[in-house]
């Protein structure tokens, strides 16, 4: 769903931080071994399972729903296949330079994970990173994308990682945006294609740096056709693997 407009106080403008990490060299900046979690969000059984995702978990200093069904595009494409399909693609290609990818589900038909697993998933793999993948369910006047980045949870559980994460969430801004050709969303108080936020178990229970990204809206006609397309969630997928491996090739990584 559509996030708060809260203006992020970590993040540099596009193009600033992370174009000099935008080709990364993988064969010299010593990826291969390194651990990466993907969390294609939401799961095909979830709306079906109503008493199961409606239970509160913790969320970093509160509870929440274990989960919820997800987005649709008004067609009834649902945001739990598009993100399994470019979760996959991505995890193709982040293998490729020999990282480790694990996956936060195995299949598209079950039920959860919750959010406090989720959030747990890359400390519990020692990932050196994270991404959520997600497509918003906005107002259907709007598109474009946008980057949820941690902000300090009540309970401070995730206070190390917040600066890393920043660093993400502007790689993968970047890189996103270069890959798909995708604009920062236009229906966000803050254009700049990051939003900062504390009330995501999966951002308050990280123990590693991680980032959501809401790769579209879909429910706008424009982004719906682009999520329900082949050749442009391989795009996504290429967006959201660059932009991890820029986070990891970059300085000072």
């Amino acid at each position: 769903g559509r996030p708060p407009a809260t203006a992020p106080s970590r993040h540099p403008t596009p193009g600033q931080s992370a174009s000099a990490s935008a080709r990364p060299s993988p064969s010299s900046s010593g990826l291969a071994g390194k651990v990466v979690v993907i969390d294609p969000g939401h799961d095909g059984g979830n709306g079906s399972h109503p008493t199961e995702i409606n239970r509160k978990v913790a969320a970093g200093g509160f509870l929440k729903e274990c989960d919820t069904a997800g987005a649709s595009t008004n067609s009834g494409y649902p945001e739990h296949v598009f993100t399994w399909d470019v979760a996959n693609r991505a995890a193709t290609l982040l293998r490729v330079h020999g990282l480790a990818v694990v996956l936060t589900r195995h299949n598209d038909t079950g039920v959860g994970p919750c959010v406090d697993a989720r959030g747990r998933a890359g400390g519990d793999a020692h990932a050196a990173a994270a991404v959520s993948i997600h497509a918003d369910g906005g107002p259907a006047s709007g598109t474009g994308f946008h980057v949820i980045s941690p902000d300090r949870a009540p309970n401070g559980v995730n206070a190390g990682i917040l600066t890393a994460s920043a660093h993400l969430a502007a790689a993968m801004r970047d890189a996103y945006e270069k890959a798909t050709g995708e604009h920062p969303a236009d229906y966000l108080a803050n254009n700049q294609g990051i939003v900062d936020r504390s009330d995501l178990g999966g951002l308050n229970l990280s123990t590693v740096p991680k980032v959501f990204i809401e790769c579209a809206n879909m429910r706008n006609r424009t982004d719906a056709g682009h999520v329900t397309d082949a050749a442009w969630r391989q795009r996504a997928a290429e967006g959201i693997a660059a932009g991890i491996l820029a986070f990891l090739g970059g300085p000072g990584r």
